[in-house]
């Protein structure tokens, strides 16, 4: 399931099942032509913010700011780490179990929010884990190749 919010407010869910349903044409770069219960859509997509999730889509002529998030980034949100107004998170923990693939930070060294933090394998996916907050890292608690359980800590903050 993807979770959608459009314009800040206007929240809904979508099925990947629903997704393949979907009659989509690529026309051009970013430019999309669509289908949907008889109905002609033009869509293209203006701006893209990968790590936030958020895109500008233009729809007929109407522009619509879109975040989506899929069932890890529901689980990410659920568990604490998402962007808002408590950023004192001082500790990361695995959000499922997986394959610790690289490690991108060290001991003492200071991140910022949104740099990469490790690389987390899990169900073939491999997931981007990222700082929550600007911080100093106190301790590494993995190593690269170590295979680790739900909620393992991976990382502790100053």
């Amino acid at each position: 399931m993807y979770q959608i919010k459009v314009n800040g407010n206007k929240e809904f869910t979508i099925s990947k099942d629903s997704l393949q349903d979907l009659d989509a044409v690529k026309t051009e770069d970013y430019q999309f032509h669509i289908l949907q219960n008889n109905a002609s859509v033009k869509a293209q997509i203006l701006d893209s913010n990968f790590n936030q999730k958020s895109y500008t889509i233009k729809v007929n002529n109407n522009s619509y700011e879109v975040v989506i998030k899929d069932d890890l980034d529901q689980l990410i949100d659920h568990m604490g780490f998402s962007v808002g107004a408590h950023k004192q998170v001082n500790d990361i923990k695995a959000p499922m179990p997986g394959l610790i693939l690289e490690i991108n930070v060290k001991e003492g060294q200071e991140v910022k929010e949104d740099d990469s933090l490790l690389i987390l394998e899990a169900m073939k996916m491999e997931n981007v884990i990222t700082s929550p907050r600007e911080g100093i890292i106190k301790s590494v608690k993995v190593n690269e190749t170590d295979t680790v359980d739900k909620n393992a800590l991976l990382i502790e903050f100053e």
